[in-house]
């Protein structure tokens, strides 16, 4: 109503202003009849407020469409009415609605074929990274270390890459299942053992046989992976130690990696989970990224994972990851305890 109002102001100002200068062309022609003057201004008032009555009834809809944001593009198919003008925005919609979707698909089309090609370009990178492992496996010299060095750098790099790649189709690459925790946590752990002998960082592993969760176990490892790294990166040189450790916490479990470091600054711990942030400590560490706690985030949502941080400079920081337990685990678990 609202909107009608504003929007056939113009008309009634010019419809009064019409009819006062009607009737001071009569006053001044010298015929004056007050009774009829009064029935003519009755009838040309009833008539012009049947018109915007009759007007708002038949392009109500059109105003309510107008007067509320739209919720869903499937509203723009809906129709307004018979009048001219209702079929008339009918059809604009229809039309904007029919070219939002062409080129929402000339999008989607676009993303995936993108997307195709990072996994191809990264699976073909492994190959000639395998090679120079290969090459390299009875190299004991320095400059082969510093070689392997690197290449394990590229490859945390590649597959960095591949699972950005990946969240765009998440839904149709992950699979929950229990996950024991202990054999996730050792394997991750192997994968990157040669980055916690480089750095002179050890983990210390505190994570029971009996946790299991309702996860995707790559996707999980892959988490794990993330809050290793970044653990081990900013504790060398201040610690030689880093804690994986699982517990109960209510219904659900808790696997938190916990480091000795630098600590995050106050100001940077409400930002860390934005992409590509790196805060105070990237300008300390070159090749801090800034995706690596956006990726933990953005993953555990998906798998509907809570995540939490603690930190406080020059003493470390903590992650932990909040899971849903299998149901036998903590039943398990609370027998063996009495």
């Amino acid at each position: 109503m609202k909107l009608f109002l504003r929007d056939q102001w113009a008309f009634a100002v010019f419809f009064l202003v019409q009819l006062i200068l009607l009737l001071l062309i009569i006053a001044l022609d010298g015929y004056w009849n007050e009774s009829l003057m009064i029935y003519a201004v009755f009838l040309s008032v009833f008539f012009a407020g049947a018109f915007m009555v009759v007007r708002y009834l038949t392009h109500r809809s059109i105003y309510q469409r107008l007067s509320n944001p739209v919720q869903s593009l499937e509203e723009l198919t809906q129709t307004h009415g018979n009048a001219a003008i209702c079929r008339a925005l009918d059809e604009t919609f229809l039309e904007h609605y029919r070219l939002y979707k062409e080129q929402l698909h000339a999008y989607e089309n676009k993303q995936r074929d993108y997307t195709t090609f990072i996994q191809q370009w990264v699976h073909q990178m492994k190959t000639p990274i395998s090679v120079i492992h290969l090459l390299l496996q009875n190299e004991d010299d320095p400059t082969a270390e510093s070689v392997r060095e690197e290449v394990d750098r590229i490859k945390r790099g590649l597959e960095t890459v591949l699972y950005i790649a990946r969240l765009d189709r998440f839904e149709q690459d992950f699979l929950v299942e229990p996950v024991t925790l202990h054999s996730l946590a050792q394997n991750v752990l192997a994968e990157n053992k040669r980055l916690f002998i480089r750095n002179q960082v050890y983990p210390e592993l505190k994570v029971d046989g009996q946790w299991r969760v309702e996860s995707d176990d790559k996707w999980l490892s892959f988490v794990l992976t993330q809050m290793l790294t970044n653990a081990v990166r900013y504790s060398a040189g201040k610690s030689n130690k880093v804690t994986i450790r699982a517990y109960e916490l209510g219904p659900n479990v808790a696997l938190e990696v916990q480091d000795y470091g630098i600590g995050i600054p106050l100001e940077d711990i409400r930002r860390v989970f934005q992409p590509y942030f790196t805060g105070e400590n990237g300008r300390k560490y070159p090749e801090s990224t800034g995706m690596g706690l956006y990726l933990v985030k953005e993953i555990c949502g998906r798998l509907h994972h809570g995540v939490e941080l603690e930190s406080e400079v020059g003493v470390g920081t903590t992650v932990r990851v909040i899971m849903s337990a299998v149901l036998p685990t903590l039943q398990d678990r609370k027998k063996a305890e009495s």
